[in-house]
Formats: structure tokens, C-alpha cells, sequence
């Protein structure tokens, strides 16, 4: 039993039948998980440790780091059934959907900075740190979620079942034995 069957296999119904039906997704929703307890933590360390002043460079570093993280992780797992471009084609759109999906998860994180001013001295430091979680994390991270989701399925693994060779768990997984 594959890792997704087995944590699918302990839902209730009717959100197991959910889950099984929509098991890309749910795939591709434990990957965005994973990266964004990385994304997070990076985002704090580097914002609070190496750059203070500079929390939109922060968040970009991050997030890059996230985007190389969620890169295999996808490919490997969430759509590794999925395909139609070579890989070095398929990779180069994946960064190309994740360069949008940065500045869509940045923007929000610089218009409560430096629009509506949310940082010392404007703010306390607790409002200031709350809107970074709120702006960054929150809204530009289900922004970029939704972009992504819509990019990896529409242009960076368009074609269902376009990878040769896949393995009876794979079949299994898919319903197809």
C-alpha cells in the first residue's frame, strides 16, 4: 500500500471517496504542506537572522528554496503520471510557473509593507509580525497555490498517463489493476 493509500485509507467517508477520486490533488496539497513548513520556517530565519530589513527578499529566498523542494516532489509523486514535455522543457516551464507563482506570493507581503505601511515605526512589532504572517503565508500562499495548481496541469504536466514504465504501486494507486 502506497503512503497516500495508506493516510487516505484513514478518513472517514465520504471524504475517503473524496480523497481516492481527487488523489492528485490531494498529493499535490501534502507536497504544497511539506513546502510550506519550509517556506515558513525560511521565511522567519532569514527575515528575523540574515535580513531585517529586507523581509520581501527573505520571502523570495524561501520560496525559491520551496519551489526546488516542490519541484521534485511533484514530479516524483504528486504528477508523476503526467507529462508530455521533455524534462528539461518540463522543468523550465515548472520555474517559469513558479517565477509567477513567487510574485504572486510576494505581492501581498509588499503591499501590506509598503502600501498600507504594516511595519515599525507605522505598527507595533507584533501587528507587524502578524501581517507578515497573514500577507505572506496565508493570502499569498493560497494565491500561489491556486496559480500553480492551474500551471502544473494546464502547461508543465498537461498529458495524463504520459510517463512510460510506471510501477504496479503506480497502477494500484491509479485503480488500474
Amino acid at each position: 500500500m502506497s503512503l497516500a493509500e495508506t493516510v487516505v485509507s484513514r478518513f472517514p467517508e465520504p471524504i475517503r471517496s473524496i480523497a481516492l477520486k481527487h488523489r492528485e490533488l490531494v498529493k499535490f496539497a501534502l507536497v504544497g504542506g511539506t513546502c510550506f513548513v519550509i517556506d515558513t520556517v525560511l521565511f522567519f530565519g532569514i527575515k528575523t537572522v540574515v535580513l531585517p530589513n529586507n523581509p520581501v527578499t527573505a520571502k523570495i529566498i524561501a520560496t525559491l528554496v520551496a519551489t526546488i523542494v516542490s519541484y521534485l516532489l511533484n514530479r516524483e509523486w504528486s504528477f508523476r503520471t503526467r507529462g508530455g514535455h521533455e524534462r528539461h522543457h518540463e522543468a523550465l516551464l515548472f520555474f517559469m510557473v513558479n517565477g509567477i507563482g513567487i510574485v504572486l506570493n510576494s505581492a501581498p507581503l509588499y503591499i501590506a509593507r509598503y502600501a498600507f505601511h504594516l511595519q515599525e515605526p507605522h505598527v507595533s512589532r507584533l501587528t507587524e509580525e502578524i501581517s507578515d504572517f497573514l500577507s505572506a503565508q496565508i493570502v499569498g500562499t493560497l494565491i500561489a497555490m491556486t496559480f500553480r495548481w492551474y500551471g502544473y496541469k494546464k502547461w508543465v504536466f498537461p498529458e495524463e498517463n504520459a510517463r512510460k514504465g510506471r510501477s504496479i504501486e503506480d497502477e494500484k494507486e491509479l485503480g488500474h489493476s
